[in-house]
């Protein structure tokens, strides 16, 4: 993503306000300029002198208007039509003109990075859908074919009949997955919870919190968040899960297997799972990335000795 460079430039209102002070003392300066000259110089060397103040005033406030204000107002334009048509190689500047058009800059390109990372979200998810959809409705078609059969044994009429069932259910919770995901990726409500109040309960599972400064997140996502950290934390064999909030950071570390290192780079890419054996879809750490990010923080994979650990951060 694009950074815009933080360079002091006066705000909006201090150029709008100098060009029309600048306007109006031109005349009060011919004004001046006749009365203590006049008997000076002569009125066409009066004139030419005001003429050239004037000059000189307009062009100086000609270009602070088109270095401040008509060339970043082009350059968002260029920016946002580029992204209009999809394409992401269009140059932003480095800075802008005012503090004004520089937070109107970066909110101009953080949205087209949002709905950029949206669309290609939705496109791998058709994508990993169609792929992971093809198993069970195999296995489903395969089974149906089979009990058409008369002869067919009761044992095995029994087995391709569990088949169907399984599948199904296969099916059923990569859509729901899916459901949940496209939906955390749409959530951008503010709101901000406490730790205390969002922490699960589960059974065989100590979870330790340190911190008490509210997390910039509502309490229905944060709770969601947490949830599903700990049922990972559960299903690796961990027993406690210790939460240090402090400072915009968030580390959980648990004491379980932890996560292999050739795993770590893809541990949030939807469908990706080490417990597909067990019924795990791979989306429960795809849906909390995506709840994180719309509220506009981030999490990361980290590398302890024991366990497994992460790091979220917010901005």
């Amino acid at each position: 993503m694009q950074r815009i460079t933080r360079k002091w430039r006066p705000p909006l209102a201090l150029v709008i306000g100098g060009g029309l002070a600048g306007v109006l003392m031109t005349p009060l300066v011919a004004i001046v300029y006749y009365r203590v000259f006049g008997n000076i110089m002569s009125a066409k060397e009066v004139a030419l002198l005001v003429t050239l103040i004037a000059v000189v005033a307009t062009s100086i406030l000609g270009f602070l208007l088109w270095r401040l204000v008509l060339r970043p107002v082009y350059a968002l334009t260029r920016h946002a039509s580029a992204l209009k048509t999809g394409r992401r190689d269009s140059a932003a500047p480095e800075h802008f003109g005012t503090p004004e058009f520089h937070a109107l800059g970066k909110s101009i390109m953080d949205m087209g990075e949002t709905l950029h990372n949206r669309a290609e979200s939705m496109r791998a998810y058709a994508d990993h859908v169609t792929h992971e959809l093809k198993s069970p409705l195999t296995s489903i078609q395969g089974a149906a074919e089979l009990l058409d059969d008369a002869s067919l044994p009761e044992t095995d009429r029994a087995a391709l009949t569990a088949t169907l069932i399984t599948s199904s259910k296969r099916m059923a919770a990569l859509l729901d997955d899916l459901r949940h995901h496209a939906k955390a990726s749409q959530q951008a409500g503010p709101g901000e919870a406490g730790l205390q109040d969002a922490l699960p309960v589960m059974p065989g599972l100590d979870i330790r919190v340190e911190g008490a400064d509210p997390v910039p997140m509502p309490l229905d996502d944060l709770s969601a968040v947490l949830v599903q950290l700990a049922q990972n934390a559960a299903a690796h064999g961990a027993d406690t899960l210790d939460i240090l909030w402090e400072g915009g950071h968030m580390v959980l570390a648990d004491n379980g297997r932890g996560i292999a290192a050739g795993d770590r780079a893809r541990v949030f890419d939807p469908f990706f799972t080490t417990r597909r054996p067990d019924g795990g879809t791979g989306m429960g750490l795809s849906i909390v990335r995506s709840l994180i990010g719309a509220h506009g923080g981030r999490i990361e994979v980290l590398s302890p000795e024991n366990g497994a650990s992460f790091l979220i951060t917010f901005d």
